[in-house]
């Protein structure tokens, strides 16, 4: 099988690479690129460990091959942070204790992010149906709530200073 060539731009730097027209975003991001903040869970999408944002939607990687990405801007969860300043939702989550042991917080951040992005000031139903995508079998998701919440707040507010 011939590969193919795909440029996009991931977390803000444009990147080239060849690839396995069969090859998966999450593999692609993990293994071609050593971003392995995503996770890689049921491969099915069905729990959301792998979701990134991709043209602004987010995504299940595990079912989107690299070379649909082609030409398009994705955001991992290593893109959230502006150097080493959490982004207000990786804030949130550790302040709220929104993650025990972790394995989905990547994909529920960057599932959040979006949902921000859709929806600056959710009510606590409007994040609950947001994440629905998104499993976590440790929190019992109240904590992820208040999390997202407290980011929503704090975005809020900086946005209302300028």
């Amino acid at each position: 099988m011939s590969s193919q060539k795909i440029s996009l731009t991931i977390n803000g730097e444009s990147v080239e690479a060849e690839v396995e027209p069969r090859t998966l975003l999450i593999h692609f991001l993990r293994e071609e690129l050593n971003l392995t903040g995503s996770h890689i869970g049921c491969e099915t999408s069905h729990c959301g460990a792998c979701t990134v944002d991709l043209n602004g939607k987010s995504v299940k990687s595990c079912t989107v091959f690299a070379v649909q990405a082609n030409g398009g801007e994705l955001v991992t969860i290593e893109g959230l942070a502006n150097g080493t300043e959490m982004h207000p939702l990786q804030e949130g989550f550790y302040e709220a204790h929104g993650l025990q042991c972790g394995y989905c917080t990547p994909g529920m951040l960057i599932r959040a992010y979006r949902l921000l992005q859709e929806n600056p000031d959710p009510s606590d139903d409007e994040i609950r149906v947001g994440i629905s995508g998104n499993l976590c079998r440790c929190t019992g998701y109240q904590n992820i709530v208040e999390a997202i919440r407290y980011a929503a707040d704090k975005i809020n507010q900086a946005e209302g200073a300028d």
